[in-house]
C-alpha cells in the first residue's frame, strides 16, 4: 500500500500542505500515522478524492468527440514559418505542445491568450513510476 507524506500529497494536488491539512482535519481525506508516527495518506484514497475534487474548467466546443482527454486551455505561444507551426497551450498546470500547419494556425485564429482545446487521442500512453527503495 502506497502511503504519501502530507507535503507529497499536497505537491500531487497542487495545493499548500496546510490545506491538505485542513483536510484531514475535517475528516474530508483520510489518514493514517506511518512507523515514525508522521500523519500520511493512503494512496489510493488520494486518488479518489483527487478525481472528486478535479472541475476542469467546461470545454468551450460544442462537439462530440470519441477522444477523452481534453485540456481546456490559453494559448500561450506560437511560433509559425510558411508551412509548419508550433502552438503552446497552459492548460492548468500542464503545457501541451501541438504541431500543426501554418493554415491550420490562421483557420483557427490561434495566438497568445486565445482559449483553445487540446484534445489527444493516442494510440500509445507510456505511463512511468519514480524509482522505488524496497526495504
Amino acid at each position: 500500500m502506497t502511503q504519501l507524506r502530507i507535503k507529497d500529497a499536497a505537491s500531487l494536488l497542487g495545493v499548500s500542505d496546510d490545506t491538505v491539512r485542513r483536510w484531514v482535519d475535517s475528516g474530508a481525506l483520510p489518514h493514517q500515522t506511518d512507523e515514525h508516527n508522521r500523519m500520511v495518506v493512503d494512496g489510493r484514497a488520494l486518488a479518489e478524492f483527487a478525481k472528486a475534487q478535479a472541475t476542469p474548467p467546461p470545454d468551450p466546443s460544442a462537439v462530440g468527440r470519441s477522444a477523452r482527454n481534453r485540456f481546456v486551455g490559453l494559448v500561450t505561444e506560437v511560433i509559425s514559418d510558411t508551412v509548419m507551426s508550433q502552438v503552446e497551450l497552459q492548460c492548468g498546470p500542464y503545457r501541451v505542445v501541438s504541431l500543426m500547419s501554418t493554415e491550420a494556425v490562421r483557420e483557427l485564429g490561434l495566438e497568445p491568450g486565445t482559449v483553445a482545446v487540446a484534445v489527444i487521442k493516442a494510440t500509445t500512453v507510456i505511463v512511468e513510476t519514480p524509482e522505488r527503495n524496497e526495504a
